[in-house]
């Protein structure tokens, strides 16, 4: 039987897949006394996610949702490189950046979170 984990993200990834936008910004090799075949990748990722934006329990929900996603990414983001071209990978670092877009008069966007992750991580070529 599933997880309540692995149900909401079920149910965030259904959410986010007409909104999300993902792309690895630069693979870069390595300069110096580093190991050989050693590149740096960076991945990038936009959000939007739609919902309160407030100071209420619903709007907390949200932004942890958000952060969330992103980890998630995160997390996986090894996995995907090594099935690809990476023989090790090691992630580096992980940046969330959450904006509130609150609905406005005549605004056509609905309120909701712009959600903005930077993931850095280095690996060794196969």
């Amino acid at each position: 039987m599933p997880s309540l984990k692995s149900a909401i993200l079920v149910g965030a990834a259904m959410l986010l897949a007409g909104s999300a936008h993902a792309q690895i910004g630069r693979i870069q090799p390595n300069s110096g006394a580093q190991q050989e075949n050693a590149v740096r990748v960076q991945s990038g990722i936009n959000l939007f996610i739609p919902g309160p934006t407030g100071e209420g329990d619903e709007a907390q929900k949200l932004r942890d949702k958000a952060q969330h996603a992103v980890y998630e990414m995160a997390g996986r983001e090894c996995d995907l490189l090594r099935e690809v071209l990476a023989k090790d990978c090691r992630l580096e670092s992980v940046t969330v950046n959450i904006n509130a877009n609150a609905r406005q008069y005549n605004q056509q966007q609905p309120e909701g979170l712009s959600v903005n992750g930077s993931i850095n991580l280095q690996i060794t070529l196969k």
